[in-house]
C-alpha cells in the first residue's frame, strides 16, 4: 500500500495536471491540517483514491460544517458522495483494513478556532478509547495510524507556544502502539530538519508539503514499512 502524506503547503508537485503521473499508483491521500479545501478536492478528484483529513489552525472556513452539530447532514454529505475529503478529526475509521484515528487541531495560544490545551486534547483520545479497544478484541491491534495536526510534545515541536507539541499525543503512541503518527504544523525548511523519528513502536512522520509511505505489501496486514520522500 502506498500512502501520500500531505500538510501545510501546496506542493507544486501535487498541484498539477501530472499529479496522476507522478502519484497515481498511491491507495490512499491523508492530509494532516492547513490546507483549503479546494486543494483536497482536486487531488480526490484527479486521483479518484480516498482521502481522509483532520483540520489543523488554519483554512477553517468550513470547520462549522464538519463539527457543527447543525451541519452534520452537509458534511457528510459533501464527504461520502464520493466528490471531496472525508474528516476523520475526533474519530476513527477503517479503510481495507487500515485503522486511522484522527485528532487535528493545534496548541492553544490565542483562542482561535481548532486550538486545545492539553488537557482538553486528552480529553479527546479518552472519548476514542471505547472505539481503540472494540479494535484491539475484534481487530487484533488498536489502531496503525494516528493523523494529527501538531506534533507530539519534545518530537518535530517549536519552543513557541503555537508549534509547542502535545503531551497527550506521547501517552498515546505507548499507550496504542500505532505504526505511525502522522502530523503537520512544523514547515520544513532545510534538507537537513528532521522529518522522521521513531518512538517506541511508532514512526512519527511530519508531512509538510507531501510524504509518500509505501509499505510494500498488496495484502495482507498492515506493517511497519520503509518510508520515502518523491521527488
Amino acid at each position: 500500500m502506498k500512502i501520500l502524506c500531505i500538510a501545510d503547503q501546496i506542493d507544486p508537485l501535487v498541484y498539477t495536471n501530472n499529479i496522476k503521473d507522478r502519484f497515481g499508483d498511491v491507495d490512499l491521500v491523508l492530509s494532516a491540517g492547513d490546507l483549503p479545501m479546494d486543494y483536497l478536492d482536486f487531488i480526490v478528484s484527479s486521483l479518484n483514491k480516498p482521502l481522509f483529513f483532520v483540520f489543523g489552525n488554519h483554512n477553517l472556513d468550513v470547520l462549522s460544517y464538519y463539527t457543527g452539530a447543525a451541519q452534520v447532514n452537509y458534511a457528510e454529505e459533501r464527504s461520502y458522495q464520493g466528490s471531496g475529503a472525508i474528516h476523520i478529526g475526533s474519530r476513527i475509521t477503517c479503510h481495507e483494513g487500515l485503522i486511522i484515528a484522527g485528532l487535528g487541531g493545534s496548541m492553544r495560544y490565542n483562542r482561535g478556532d481548532n486550538q486545545f490545551t492539553e488537557s482538553q486534547m486528552m480529553r479527546k483520545i479518552v472519548k476514542l478509547i471505547p472505539a481503540l479497544l472494540f479494535n484491539r478484541i475484534f481487530r487484533g491491534r488498536y489502531v496503525d495510524i494516528l493523523l494529527t495536526h501538531a506534533s507530539p510534545k519534545g518530537i518535530h515541536d517549536k519552543e513557541d507556544r503555537c508549534h509547542l507539541g502535545f503531551k497527550a499525543f506521547l501517552w498515546f503512541m505507548r499507550t496504542f502502539r500505532p505504526k505511525y503518527l502522522i502530523h503537520g504544523h512544523i514547515h520544513l525548511y532545510s534538507l537537513s530538519d528532521v522529518r522522521l523519528t521513531n518512538y517506541g513502536e511508532t514512526q512519527v512522520i511530519n508531512a509538510f508539503s507531501h510524504y509518500v509511505i509505501d509499505t510494500g505489501d498488496t495484502a495482507g496486514p498492515f506493517v511497519l514499512p520503509v518510508s520515502r520522500k518523491v521527488t
